[in-house]
């Protein structure tokens, strides 16, 4: 049988203390940064992000700059459709990066990566991908499972089967749905 403990929290009335020092001095907000492509955001990306905004007081959303893919959209592109489908949080704040996501950290004083998990084949390269980053500057890793709604969802397919003109209305935001189909227009 496991016996619980009772704690006997007192309630300290912060308006009589004075404070000194460290004391007075803004607590430290928590930050943690969600990176990644985002070549569209999808509501995937945007589940890990909302759930990572109610644990952290500034989440940074990191849009990967990589020289030697061309994506669909630019990575100006990328950052407003992220602005907009994270205006709600109001602790959200979205930039590039390019380089080590270890470097981008130590330049913000962020603590943490926030990952989404969508199966056990993602789980073995994120490990050797967070035991990386730990050892090369003490930055840890949250690993989030996805809501098993979005667990097969990647920008790659939706944009595949949106190519096909398959219907993935359901799989990102409006605006992003019609950022998507001008786009795919636009190449076709």
């Amino acid at each position: 049988m496991v016996r619980s403990r009772r704690f006997d929290v007192r309630r300290i009335d912060v308006s009589k203390r004075v404070m000194t020092g460290s004391e007075s001095e803004e607590p430290e907000l928590r930050r943690a940064v969600c990176p990644g492509s985002f070549d569209p955001i999808t509501n995937g990306h945007l589940d890990i992000i909302a759930r990572a905004s109610k644990l952290y007081d500034v989440v940074h959303v990191a849009v990967m700059i990589n020289q030697s893919k061309q994506g669909l959209f630019t990575v100006e592109e990328r950052i407003d459709l992220i602005r907009r489908a994270t205006a709600e949080y109001g602790n959200v704040e979205v930039e590039s990066f390019h380089g080590l996501l270890v470097d981008f950290c130590k330049q913000r004083d962020i603590p943490a990566i926030v990952k989404g998990l969508r199966a056990v084949s993602d789980f073995d390269y994120e490990l050797q991908m967070a035991q990386m980053n730990n050892g090369l500057s003490g930055v840890e890793t949250l690993f989030v499972p996805t809501n098993p709604t979005y667990s097969f969802l990647s920008s790659s397919l939706v944009k595949e089967v949106a190519a096909w003109g398959g219907d993935v209305s359901h799989l990102v935001p409006g605006f992003v749905l019609e950022a998507l189909t001008e786009r795919l227009r636009q190449k076709g």
